[in-house]
């Protein structure tokens, strides 16, 4: 009889009947997942997350063989990675780190659960932040910056690291490498050509991946040459596909060639063969673009929207929207022809964006979202930098691939990207599909980061919370 009964429990064992079952945080059950790689629908998955990760994507039918602290049910929904913000500031001096602060679950709320701070004033506390955010102690999206940026002396930019030769760029960057920065960022307010060239090359030699604007008095070639690994803002790519690049560049370093003269010289003479030839050497030297389309569409079209009564500004401390004015004041100063001229440089730029995709260039999502860039706003600005990518020539899934693949991908970070084991799980689940119409990123309803579901109310509480510290 004991051998018998024996048996049968070997037997039952064996079965998978008293098989352990497995802990999981959440399972998402019954989402439409989306392959932002290959913009092909999963169904009939659960994904199992755990300690902020996700340890296996299953045939939802087993979902029997876990244990779950929460188990979410997505049927009808749509399932894919956490948006990425790759060009936004934290910004506008000590006197405004509460209201910078203030964005984190602003970010989240619209389901960008990692940001790229693309330089700034108030680098310690977003240092801080990151680390906090990272161990859990704080709920924001990740953040990765470059800290301080470099720049020539004297610069207009606040917060730079001014460099003038050689040894100093060493020490600037002996001082990023202290705070541990994720990549380097460099402008061209006053940082002469040769210095700037110098210190992508000597960036790239400690490892890091280099943001940049770019002088005009530089050919495309020249900045690839050097490494540069992203290029910031669309403009830059007009010059490049300009037929006579070399010779604006030389008129640029003469000092006979700027302002409204240089953007129409480069208007008259932009070429698309000539464009996809830089373009195809910049895509075999590994460089990013980030059009950061959001700031010069709103700057472009001011005259028809000055966004002075949009509501999302209950969202935006007082003392962030005072750093609006600088660009505001500008551009209303613009007489009829001045506006007919910037619609004009916009629209010409803008035919860039799809020859870069061809010519095999990676297009990153960011906003410029932050303090001084007027009603770009940090979350729903990455929305609406989405449907600028497809209206001016992306597809919906090419515009999704800009935001979640490319941008980890920049950073080298492979954790990120998929709905796989292994990867974060930080997930954005949507009430329709958005690579049928991109403004489905905006009908959210959970966000997963951190190891927790935050669920509609969750996130539209958040949102009351920074409506009503905005107002303080």
């Amino acid at each position: 009889m004991k051998k018998l009964i024996f048996s049968i429990l070997f037997c039952l064992a064996a079965s998978g009947v008293f098989s352990q079952k497995k802990d999981a945080d959440i399972i998402i059950k019954s989402a439409n997942i989306i392959d932002v790689k290959t913009g092909k629908i999963i169904s009939g998955k659960a994904v199992a997350i755990k300690d902020g990760k996700i340890i296996n994507v299953f045939n939802e039918k087993l979902i029997s063989g876990y244990n779950s602290k929460q188990i979410l049910d997505a049927k009808g929904k749509y399932l894919m990675p956490g948006l990425w913000d790759m060009h936004m500031h934290f910004g506008g001096g000590d006197s405004l780190i509460n209201e910078n602060k203030n964005l984190l679950p602003l970010f989240l709320a619209y389901g960008i659960t990692t940001v790229r701070d693309a330089a700034a004033d108030i680098s310690p506390s977003v240092l801080q932040w990151r680390d906090e955010i990272a161990a859990g102690k704080l709920l924001g999206p990740s953040i990765f910056t470059s800290g301080p940026k470099l720049e020539g002396y004297k610069s207009v930019w606040k917060g730079d690291i001014e460099v003038g030769n050689t040894k100093e760029i060493e020490q600037a960057l002996d001082s990023l490498q202290k705070m541990r920065v994720d990549f380097v960022k460099i402008t061209d307010n006053t940082l002469k050509p040769d210095l700037f060239l110098e210190a992508i090359k000597l960036a790239r030699k400690r490892g890091y991946r280099v943001s940049a604007h770019i002088p005009s008095a530089l050919t495309m070639e020249q900045i690839a040459n050097a490494g540069l690994s992203s290029v910031e803002h669309l403009g830059y790519a007009l010059k490049a596909g300009s037929k006579v690049e070399k010779e604006i560049s030389a008129e640029v370093a003469a000092g006979t060639l700027k302002g409204k003269a240089f953007n129409q010289k480069v208007m008259e003479t932009f070429d698309e063969t000539a464009a996809l030839s830089t373009y195809r050497n910049m895509a075999k030297h590994g460089m990013y673009v980030t059009p950061t389309l959001s700031l010069n569409y709103i700057l472009t079209y001011f005259e028809k929207d000055n966004h002075k009564n949009d509501s999302y500004l209950q969202y935006i401390g007082k003392g962030l929207q005072k750093t609006y004015e600088g660009r505001v004041k500008r551009v209303e100063q613009d007489d009829a022809e001045a506006i007919a001229f910037r619609h004009q440089l916009f629209e010409k730029t803008v035919t860039t964006l799809p020859l870069l995709e061809k010519a095999g260039v990676k297009i990153l999502a960011g906003t410029d979202a932050g303090y001084l860039n007027s009603y770009a706003y940090p979350g729903i600005g990455l929305h609406k930098e989405l449907e600028l990518l497809v209206k001016y020539g992306l597809s919906p899934l090419q515009a999704l691939q800009a935001s979640v693949i490319n941008s980890p991908d920049f950073l080298g970070k492979k954790e990120y990207g998929s709905i796989a084991e292994g990867k974060k799980a930080d997930l954005l689940l949507l009430d329709e599909n958005p690579l049928s119409n991109i403004s489905a990123t905006q009908k959210i309803f959970a966000v997963i980061t951190a190891g927790k579901a935050l669920n509609r109310k969750t996130l539209d509480d958040m949102l009351e919370q920074v409506k009503q510290l905005s107002a303080q």
